[in-house]
């Protein structure tokens, strides 16, 4: 029997203004869903996968950040070891998008040196009410030196391409076949991290209690 190697762990941060999809890329990725009626996250949300892609193998761990500002004093510790931060704006809200700036800050001065920078337009489906460009958005990830991508966690458009990308700037560990390559396994290991309500603790454990849709 061929020796199994270990996969080694990578842990992906999210990062980003309020509502402008973070949770919603996310869930596509983990069970190919979208639900317009999400609730705010409640400090931090943990979910991990394993995705088996041509050439390696990678365990991701996703850690969704709460994006408003009574929360924002827990995201440093969880920059400081992450392997990739991922920085969402919503292509709809010029703000979110002039906001990077913050975000890429923070990163820089709470982040490994070597750490892989995502900068993802979320919302792509909402032609009508674009208020950034593509070209800005590529330049502006050029400026920091990242990868870029624009989703739609609504339609589906680009979450697995995200991912995809993500992990191909990974060091992994080559160990399946290439038939496996698509397969993806997931792990529900939910979390969260908050000064919350009693209320927001319930809500929390009600929706890890669920399980993964494999």
């Amino acid at each position: 029997m061929a020796a199994i190697s270990v996969l080694a762990k990578h842990k992906l941060v999210f990062l980003g203004d309020q509502a402008v999809g973070k949770s919603s890329i996310i869930t596509r990725f983990m069970y190919d869903k979208f639900d317009s009626s999400y609730q705010p996250t409640i400090g931090i949300d943990f979910l991990s996968k394993t995705m088996y892609l041509e050439d390696r193998t990678v365990r991701l761990q996703l850690w969704d950040t709460a994006g408003q500002e009574r929360f924002r004093s827990l995201i440093p510790s969880y920059i400081r070891d992450c392997s990739v931060a991922i920085i969402v704006y919503d292509i709809s809200n010029q703000q979110s998008f002039m906001n990077i700036q913050k975000w890429v800050e923070e990163v820089n001065s709470q982040g490994r040196r070597d750490i892989v920078i995502a900068l993802v337009g979320s919302k792509n489906d909402l032609v009508d009410k674009r208020q950034v460009s593509l070209e800005e958005g590529e330049a502006k990830a050029k400026e920091f030196g990242a990868i870029f991508v624009e989703t739609s966690a609504k339609s589906g458009f680009n979450i697995k391409g995200l991912f995809r990308k993500v992990a191909s700037a990974l060091p992994g560990v080559v160990s399946f076949s290439a038939t496996q390559q698509e397969e993806f396994i997931n792990v529900n290991l939910r979390s969260s991290v908050s000064s919350s309500t009693p209320t927001d603790q319930q809500q929390s454990s009600s929706s890890s209690s669920r399980g993964c849709a494999c």
